[in-house]
């Protein structure tokens, strides 16, 4: 009987199989394009979520680590070898799923980031678009300082330049979740 694993490990071990599973199903859904910022929050709050719970799961898969060591020290080789690949298996496992939730918010994180810079930048140009409009459309234009005017135009250009070819330029940023 010593070289049994108490009714606990069994248990734990079964808890945290299950959790990979629904974890790793989680991870390995179809992403679809985002351009929300509210979607794309939500989505980053359940992969923080997923993140906290793998940290309260560790322990157990602590617990199981040293109850393999320990039963190892009193069972045969061949069932210790058994009980040892188990947990060489679910330890490969649940790194590789940590690893992956990681990189997800990572990702998610950068293309939260560029997709607010991406609609800053249009809410600015659409601003200058708004008053040049106006002042196109007024009866006597203002005589203005047109260095003034020129450098205001080349920055606008520049914006409007960066917010149309920015996006092709960073690989990914299709606001894909991957």
């Amino acid at each position: 009987f010593d070289s049994l694993p108490p009714a606990h490990y069994k248990e734990t071990m079964n808890t945290i199989l299950v959790w990979m599973q629904q974890s790793e199903t989680k991870l390995s859904m179809p992403q679809v394009a985002i351009a929300e910022y509210e979607i794309m929050e939500q989505r980053l709050r359940e992969f923080k979520a997923l993140q906290s719970s793998l940290q309260e799961q560790q322990k157990g898969l602590t617990y199981l680590s040293t109850t393999v060591e320990d039963l190892c020290r009193k069972a045969p080789a061949e069932v210790s070898q058994s009980y040892r690949s188990e947990v060489e298996l679910v330890l490969g496992r649940w790194k590789k799923l940590s690893a992956q939730l990681a990189e997800h918010c990572q990702r998610l994180e950068e293309r939260m980031s560029k997709l607010q810079r991406f609609q800053n930048d249009t809410r600015t140009l659409k601003k200058w678009m708004a008053e040049v409009d106006v002042f196109l459309k007024e009866e006597w234009p203002a005589l203005g300082d047109s260095e003034a005017l020129e450098k205001q135009l080349e920055q606008c250009t520049g914006i409007a330049f960066y917010s149309v070819f920015e996006p092709f330029a960073c690989p990914g940023f299709e606001g894909k979740i991957s």
